[in-house]
């Protein structure tokens, strides 16, 4: 396998603040992220000359005028839903590895509690869900049956999966638990102040069966974004780099349409996993933590099932006693995850693992860790992995 380990490295961070009420555009959001994260790596926009664009939201077009980019060499739009963001890692990487650019920005948020509940929906937001994938297929056949939202969606991959592995719906609530106890060393995260008790979880109602409402990430305003290069360039920036060992992206049967496939288990992870893990060639005893895509507390247990930490049907025993915790054996979400830091399509949580890497994850900091790895979970159960190191 053609690899480009160790030769990329993420060099710049950036943020906003995570709000339910940002009062300006998904574009503005992502412009600051993208300062942010340009600043940080201690480059000038003029630098950037690659953008791997994960989101429909705006385009590359309007980072270009709005940045100053004199001259972009590489552009690309990753559009998996969740899986975007890292699976733009790979992008980014591919094209600084080939030399078709130096600086390769990924960015991207949006509005997402204020431009985007579902109970609110105007033409702008219904042209949006026009665009999820399938979408002659959602309208003709799921819709009339009430099948509206990832929520409903994702309770047919859940409810086989309980059914199939015999899990108790309560094997969920470790998950939501120890997502919020991460959330309160966190400054940025909107749950910080807000600590979850297992009665409060348990006495959450139910939104689709098997979710209940703290099941369920959290709707968000903000954006986030990394900036990526050689490690030969890094050398001369003022972060310390952060190195790309392995990626991989990964697609289920039937990527449209959950009820034909032949196995619903087999998600976008289950076939990047092997990808990934080959090519940083690293085993799972070496991953210090691991930012995993919670849009739903079930999709962290099937994710960690699919990444081989544990068979298939054991994450419930694989999240109890504080195993996935700070402290534990594999603290997963440091920062909160989209449960309890913020939901931005998966950008926080690149973020957080490059944070944590640098030594920068502050009160969440686990000591001395040198490997992390970070995923993605888009539209019908795409896939994305990236493990990196410092």
């Amino acid at each position: 396998m053609h690899s480009f380990r160790d030769r990329v490295v993420i060099v710049g961070v950036g943020e906003t603040d995570y709000t339910k009420g940002s009062g300006t555009s998904d574009l503005q959001l992502i412009l600051e992220a993208s300062k942010k994260a340009i600043d940080d790596a201690g480059i000038k926009p003029t630098d950037i000359d690659g953008i791997a664009q994960p989101s429909f939201r705006v385009k590359s077009e309007d980072l270009v005028s709005n940045l100053g980019i004199k001259d972009l060499k590489y552009a690309v739009s990753v559009l998996i839903g969740g899986a975007s963001a890292v699976a733009c890692l790979q992008d980014a990487a591919m094209a600084i590895n080939c030399g078709i650019a130096d600086y390769v920005l990924v960015a991207t948020g949006w509005n997402g509690y204020s431009g985007t509940r579902y109970s609110s929906l105007g033409e702008d937001a219904r042209q949006r869900i026009a665009q999820l994938p399938g979408a002659k297929l959602r309208r003709d056949f799921e819709q009339p049956y009430g099948l509206m939202v990832p929520s409903h969606w994702y309770s047919i991959i859940f409810s086989r999966w309980m059914h199939e592995c015999n899990i108790d719906i309560n094997s969920f609530a470790p998950v939501a638990l120890a997502m919020r106890r991460h959330a309160q060393f966190n400054e940025k995260a909107m749950m910080r102040g807000k600590p979850l008790t297992s009665e409060e979880y348990y006495a959450s109602p139910f939104v689709t069966y098997p979710l209940r409402k703290l099941d369920c990430c959290l709707e968000t305003d903000g954006a986030a974004a990394v900036v990526l290069t050689s490690a030969e360039r890094a050398r001369d920036l003022k972060q310390e780099p952060v190195y790309v060992m392995g990626t991989g992206e990964g697609h289920p049967d039937s990527p449209d349409d959950i009820t034909n496939r032949g196995d619903m288990l087999t998600i976008g992870l289950t076939k990047a996993t092997s990808r990934a893990f080959n090519m940083a060639g690293v085993s799972h005893s070496d991953i210090d933590f691991a930012e995993i895509y919670d849009c739903f507390t079930a999709t962290v247990m099937l994710e960690l099932e699919a990444l081989g930490f544990c068979k298939r049907g054991e994450s419930p025993d694989f999240v109890k006693g504080g195993r996935i915790e700070l402290g534990g054996e594999l603290p997963v979400n440091t920062h909160g995850g989209s449960l309890s830091q913020a939901h931005v399509i998966g950008m926080n949580h690149i973020v957080e693992a490059v944070k944590q890497l640098r030594g920068q994850a502050g009160a969440a900091q686990i000591k001395g860790c040198e490997i992390g790895l970070v995923t993605g979970w888009g539209d019908q159960g795409d896939g994305s992995l990236a493990i990196l190191r410092n």
